[in-house]
């Protein structure tokens, strides 16, 4: 396989891994860098979707211990089964939601210039965010309610934008509804497992068509260093959130998103256009 591609791949995989946890939109930095790198069509998109199973998996690692007793005390153990039940409600918003429109947000907004706009009003948002009074109630995951599991699942489905960031909708969606920083951050991460292992496998079943055997390569080079950088920003985020708010990732989105809008203005930059 050409070397410049995998080379692509490499740094598609590692772009995905380091912004997927991080309240900065995995997605519309894909989308940003594929248009840079000259990597785009539809098989591409299936890249750039497939290769987040390999930074759930890293979530998957750094919290195998909390999910082995999970899946260990469902039969027996009341706080296992408030878990599992917290994780499937959230993620149901978006499951039905996605269904319905995931084609047609593909088609429509999976662009630069839409990606830019989202930027900048998620970074808006998480600056009003961090700006008003902040009431915890709730001072870890295992204290959720279902209602609280829902409230954040209804936050995720705002980030079927590409740009809004999947996990700066829920995390900040979960300090407006009083969750403490680190267990809103901690639910965005299991929450990531089903909505990303759901919406991966059912986009690269749906394409199937468009893949052979010679994109493994590609995949794998994508995957393992999208695992690697993933697992690296989910430590770094847990240790910067014990000593800082989110206010400069508001600030690094805004910023991300004026750059793009003013190279699409001057032509520095000719972004590929919507649909």
């Amino acid at each position: 396989m050409d070397v410049i591609l995998l080379a692509k791949a490499a740094i598609l995989g590692i772009v995905e891994g380091l912004t997927e946890f991080l309240p900065v939109s995995s997605t519309g930095h894909l989308i940003i860098a594929g248009d840079l790198l000259g990597f785009g069509g539809e098989r591409a998109k299936v890249f750039m979707i497939a290769i987040q199973l390999a930074a759930i998996l890293a979530v998957v690692w750094e919290y195998r211990a909390k999910l082995g007793q999970v899946l260990i005390g469902l039969p027996s153990e009341r706080g296992a089964r408030r878990f599992a039940v917290n994780v499937i409600v959230a993620f149901l918003p978006s499951a039905v939601l996605g269904f319905i429109f995931a084609s047609a947000i593909k088609a429509y907004l999976f662009n630069p210039l839409t990606v830019a706009m989202a930027f900048i009003v998620g970074g808006l948002l998480i600056l009003w965010a961090e700006r008003r009074d902040h009431r915890v109630r709730v001072f870890s995951v295992d204290e959720m309610t279902w209602r609280d599991a829902l409230l954040v699942g209804f936050a995720q489905t705002l980030a079927m934008i590409p740009g809004t960031s999947r996990s700066g909708a829920t995390i900040i969606g979960g300090l407006f509804f009083g969750l403490e920083r680190r267990t809103a951050t901690e639910f965005s991460f299991f929450l990531a497992i089903p909505t990303m292992l759901a919406a991966t496998l059912y986009d690269v079943y749906k394409h199937l068509d468009l893949l052979t055997l010679d994109d493994i390569p590609l995949f794998l080079v994508g995957g393992v260093t999208s695992f690697v950088s993933a697992f690296l920003a989910v430590r770094g985020l847990l240790r910067y959130i014990s000593r800082h708010d989110f206010t400069f990732f508001a600030w690094y989105r805004i910023a991300f998103g004026i750059l793009v809008l003013v190279t699409a203005y001057t032509g520095v930059v000719i972004w590929s256009e919507p649909g």
